[in-house]
């Protein structure tokens, strides 16, 4: 078969960006040339929650998990010498992602580029934020409308564009089960489309231009039947609520559209060369079937569970994709799994039970609405309990964690400083340097009245694109566009989910959980109060919460009275909450890389408030250069994701509060 006959490559893209504009822009010349057919944004956490990086709650974040990109300077920049009118480029933003395309529009109009040209995808998914990932800035209601004015905008104005990728990746990330994955995704498609049709901005025969611009980001799983089976299904479900909910004919723009980033929740920080294949064969699942093959793939690196990974490692990742894609037989012929009926009766299941699922959520008034009840957080941290609950018992086995732990050398881990890339420290003093020269040059007027049309557009009714596009042009940066808005909508705090969730293992006499309960209430006895109490804390911007709100649940089953507040919480607030709640630990989650600022801060808070008895604890993607230096400065445990069993985690704190309150360690066992 020659290869004009073979079905065309999915676009191949590697998730990335760091430290600063001109240092992504190097790194995505890089990754073209080495054959990348799209790019794929990685946006730093105070871009992505609408700070500038010299506001408070941004230290120790910039640049950290994505590039920094605070104005139109740095935009033009970080697409430097790459023309936008040639390039299919994904950008992972959400609650400011109307700020960030307009950026983008801006400098591919500088450029030369046609509009109508331009091909791309923002993720403007706000509801997983709230459930998952953490980055929302404004409540529901008026997130939405920003959403529904970026739809009508882009089909108007960039009609290549994909305004919105629905995301349910996170949503596996944070415990979702295939069914709980489809049917929030799909709520959430439905309340975003429904918000387009009510805002009466696209005329009713021009509403599958709208459908057929929607696309998903979805998370594929290493249980690879189930998870191929959950595509074939999702397909199935859209087709069937776009033509019966929004009267859509033309089947092409019913098509299920589709990228993946398959599992980074299953990465593991254990024998971390497993990842390699567990990265194939999440990718087989999403390429495999013709009839439910991913438009585009991004796989992550084997090291992310270590640390940020090295542009050689998303190489590997990319080489992954191109000898699949090159040197296998897959594009060659029709849908293998046609006909099965295996595949056939686990669709149908899956298929039955998520429509079921669906129907749950508009009789609660929608996914906005089960978003502001709690509903579907406390269930994503329900189902995630259980998870980590199989886990735990060996019920469900993960090779190198739970079983076969016995391993050589890793000659890949040899040096582990080497092998992750870290990120410069002294990175963070430039970009804000950069950011003040920025606003002293630019035309101070231009920008004051562009953010009064800003505010006023949002205060009113009219779409806020075009004002957005000129706060873009006049040199408005990202955290005055957000707070423009924030001045207009508020904030919104999205409820945490662990109050409510219920017991996810047992605490029967004998049970590892009885023992360490027995350990919390002896020591809480020997302090003379009626039970221990723990502050989970999540300080900066890490939104990814998980970890912590499993933490915070399990001690609440040991016997704890947990304070958890959720998520971007400054050092000083959540030393000022321990103080205020008198409690026996603080427990401190932080994967974004902002440990090494974060964590100090918060034990000198307390060392200078004379609550030394007060030991803290830190979690999350902490290397071992990292780890020794907290341990050093007085940090009393780390746990990083090898650290996989919760119960012996709390029994670890109970252990720290009786050191540390100069008890003897009891013999109980956990």
């Amino acid at each position: 078969m020659t290869e004009r006959q073979k079905d065309r490559p999915w676009l191949m893209r590697t998730y990335a960006g760091h430290s600063t504009a001109e240092a992504s822009n190097e790194l995505y010349r890089r990754n073209l040339a080495k054959g990348q057919t799209g790019l794929s944004v990685a946006f730093d956490l105070p871009t992505q929650t609408g700070y500038d990086p010299d506001h408070v709650l941004a230290r120790g974040e910039v640049g950290r998990v994505g590039v920094p990109v605070s104005h139109l300077g740095d935009m033009r920049r970080l697409f430097q010498d790459i023309p936008l009118e040639q390039m299919n480029t994904s950008m992972t933003i959400n609650a400011t992602a109307m700020w960030l395309l307009a950026l983008y529009q801006v400098v591919a109009e500088e450029q030369g580029a046609d509009a109508d040209k331009l091909q791309g995808t923002t993720q403007n998914d706000i509801v997983k934020e709230y459930l998952s990932r953490g980055t929302h800035v404004f409540p529901p209601g008026p997130s939405l409308r920003l959403t529904t004015d970026m739809i009508t905008y882009t089909v108007n104005r960039i009609p290549r564009w994909n305004p919105i990728n629905i995301c349910s990746y996170h949503l596996q990330e944070a415990g979702a089960t295939p069914v709980q994955e489809i049917a929030y995704a799909m709520s959430t498609a439905i309340a975003v489309l429904d918000a387009v049709r009510d805002s009466g901005q696209v005329p009713e025969e021009r509403f599958g231009d709208v459908v057929a611009r929607i696309s998903f980001f979805v998370n594929a799983g290493v249980r690879f039947i189930e998870e191929m089976c959950k595509m074939r299904a999702f397909g199935r479900i859209w087709d069937r609520v776009t033509r019966e909910r929004y009267d859509v004919v033309n089947p092409k723009q019913r098509r299920f559209r589709y990228g993946v980033q398959v599992n980074s929740l299953g990465l593991t920080e254990a024998q971390p060369e497993n990842n390699v294949q567990r990265i194939v064969l999440e990718m087989l699942a999403v390429t495999l079937s013709k009839d439910a093959r991913a438009r585009a793939v991004q796989l992550p690196a084997w090291n992310e569970a270590l640390g940020l990974p090295r542009p050689w490692d998303q190489q590997w990742s990319l080489r992954i994709q191109q000898v699949l894609a090159h040197e296998s037989d897959l594009l060659e012929y029709e849908d293998i799994f046609a006909g099965s009926h295996v595949i056939e009766a686990k669709v149908e299941e899956l298929v039955t039970e998520s429509l079921a699922e669906i129907d749950r959520i508009q009789q609660m008034g929608g996914a906005m609405a089960a978003v502001e009840s709690g509903y579907l957080k406390s269930e994503l941290v329900s189902s995630h309990a259980a998870r980590r609950a199989r886990i735990e018992g060996g019920e469900e086995k993960i090779v190198g964690v739970n079983v076969y732990e016995s391993t050589e050398p890793n000659p890949l881990t040899a040096d582990l400083d080497a092998a992750i890339m870290t990120v410069d420290p002294e990175n963070e003093a430039r970009v804000v340097a950069a950011l003040h020269e920025w606003r002293d040059n630019r035309d101070e007027a231009r920008a004051t009245e562009a953010l009064a049309a800003l505010k006023k557009a949002a205060a009113g009714t009219e779409n806020m694109m075009e004002a957005t596009v000129e706060c873009a042009r006049a040199g408005v940066t990202t955290g005055e566009w957000s707070w423009a808005l924030r001045d207009v909508f508020g904030e919104f705090r999205a409820p945490t989910g662990v109050s409510s969730a219920p017991l996810a293992v047992t605490a029967e006499p004998g049970t590892p959980l009885a023992l360490v309960r027995e350990k919390a209430a002896r020591t809480a006895g020997d302090l003379g109060v009626g039970r221990l109490r723990l502050l989970v804390g999540k300080p900066g911007l890490d939104g990814h919460s998980n970890g912590a709100e499993q933490i915070a649940v399990r001690a609440r089953d040991a016997g704890f009275e947990v304070v958890y507040q959720g998520i971007r919480l400054t050092p000083e607030q959540i030393t000022d909450a321990a103080l205020a709640e008198d409690v026996h630990c603080v427990g401190l989650s932080v994967l974004s890389g902002s440990h090494a600022e974060l964590v100090p801060d918060v034990l000198t808070r307390l060392r200078e408030a004379g609550a030394t008895d007060i030991p803290v604890i830190a979690g999350g993607i902490i290397p071992p250069a990292d780890a020794n230096v907290l341990i050093a400065a007085g940090v009393a445990a780390v746990f990083t994701p090898k650290d996989f069993g919760i119960t012996d985690i709390i029994g670890r704190i109970v252990d720290e509060i009786r050191k540390a309150n100069k008890l003897d360690p009891l013999e109980v066992p956990a």
